[in-house]
């Protein structure tokens, strides 16, 4: 096993947990290209980056009602049963999240309070490639639908034989998507940016996706489209301490090797013999696993590495700010006060990372790349906007009025304090 470090000190953390990247300049300039062709040539540049990037010719880009009803008969019982109950525990999970509306007075006379209000149109990336990642479906779907947003766009690359996974068109119809187009990568992101002949512009794009599509979606941004956030290659950071599992914590770890060659995967413990035994599992494993050659070449990239101490192990967890951590360590509740960066948190040895990337409810859109530091996961509040609103009585304004005279006039703004003079004199002279 490659990338096996023992006690390494602090001075060389920032190099030791690198994550692997393409060249940035590189990266940024081959997107770049994409959006131009896209917002010139428009469908007519989604179909050659399909042909090119895909290996597939593709004449509608829009799925039609008779591939979806297809692909429904396609899809297992026993598999709608799963999606099903996962659907269910998400909804659970993320209609809870609706705020009530309260009304504060700040001062006698003066009301402030905030509504939602839904993102009108948004755009549903969904990561097809060598794992048709349905399960996302529901994690932006289902919020989206909570949240009351008008138009749901749902993108996602095709097969060599042009058809899209029926479990993605399965669940997205569950989910009252209709609007799904056969398009993915870089070249889907610009496409929901700019918008094309088949595909609508949209205001915010969420989904996951390798380094060009987060690329694509940063740069989305800087055309006015929103995003929700630079969510990449997926990584996880198993911390264990003589108490876990050494078989579960090899399974967690290779559970996001699967997910791409770029992907990492960080192992942390504080006892030797499960490091050991974490190591030796994760080799046996591995060779059982379909998806083995993927997984090895993460490997490459990953870390496994033995510390001193569980606060030393959390110190080091925060500074590499994981999209999942999965603390497998005794009495694992009592340590969460003290992690500051991660995107979702697995307790003990019997809460699996793939608990949270299926159904147990909570979101899998997670901010990778350190991006845990400044960010949150996917939530309803992802998809509204926070409108805020107040009404100030006569008497408010009584009460207000000379703060923001006082405030305005300090900032050399008279047209600022006028619009509150001229009121209060008003209400001075009975008018």
């Amino acid at each position: 096993m490659k990338n096996i470090i023992k006690y390494p000190t602090q001075n060389t953390w920032e190099t030791l947990l690198q994550r692997p990247l393409l060249e940035k300049k590189d990266l940024r300039n081959t997107v770049q290209e994409i959006f131009l062709k896209v917002k010139n040539e428009r469908d007519s540049a989604l179909k050659e980056f399909s042909e090119k990037f895909d290996q597939v010719n593709i004449e509608n880009l829009l799925v039609s009602e008779e591939e979806i009803e297809f692909a429904i008969n396609e899809v297992s019982e026993e598999l709608k049963t799963a999606i099903n109950q996962a659907k269910e525990n998400i909804y659970k999970f993320h209609v809870a999240q609706k705020a009530n509306t309260e009304e504060i007075e700040t001062t006698e006379g003066v009301i402030c309070w905030r509504e939602s209000r839904a993102i009108e149109k948004v755009g549903l990336y969904i990561p097809g490639g060598t794992a048709p990642l349905f399960s996302t479906v529901l994690m932006l779907a289902i919020p989206a639908q909570i949240a009351g947003c008008k138009e749901v766009i749902l993108c996602t690359p095709p097969k060599k034989d042009g058809s899209i996974n029926p479990a993605i068109l399965y669940t997205a119809k569950l989910c009252g998507i209709t609007k799904i187009f056969k398009v993915g990568g870089a070249q889907a992101i610009a496409a929901l940016t700019f918008g094309t002949e088949s595909i609508p512009k949209v205001d915010k794009i969420f989904g996951p996706g390798n380094q060009y599509v987060t690329q694509a979606k940063q740069l989305a941004m800087e055309f006015n489209v929103a995003i929700d956030l630079p969510a990449g290659p997926s990584e996880v950071l198993v911390m264990a301490d003589q108490s876990a599992n050494p078989e579960f914590c090899a399974a967690d770890l290779l559970s996001q090797a699967e997910h791409g060659s770029d992907s990492q995967v960080i192992f942390i413990s504080t006892d030797e013999i499960i490091f050991n035994e974490t190591l030796d599992e994760i080799e046996k494993q591995l060779d059982e696993l379909p998806r083995n050659e993927i997984a090895k070449l993460a490997l490459d990239n990953s870390r496994f590495i033995l510390l001193n101490s569980i606060d030393e192990a959390l110190e080091m967890s925060n500074f590499y700010a994981p999209e999942h951590l999965i603390l497998a360590v005794e009495n694992s509740k009592s340590y969460i006060s003290k992690i500051t960066n991660a995107g979702s948190i697995f307790l003990g040895n019997y809460t699996p990372e793939s608990a949270g990337d299926y159904a147990s409810g909570t979101n899998h859109t997670l901010p990778t790349n350190g991006f845990a530091r400044n960010y949150s996961g996917v939530s309803l509040d992802s998809f509204v906007k926070k409108i805020t609103i107040q009404e100030i009585t006569k008497t408010g304004l009584k009460n207000i009025g000379n703060t923001i005279e006082v405030m305005a006039e300090a900032e050399g703004l008279t047209a600022h304090k006028n619009a509150v003079s001229l009121r209060l004199k008003s209400l001075k002279n009975g008018i």
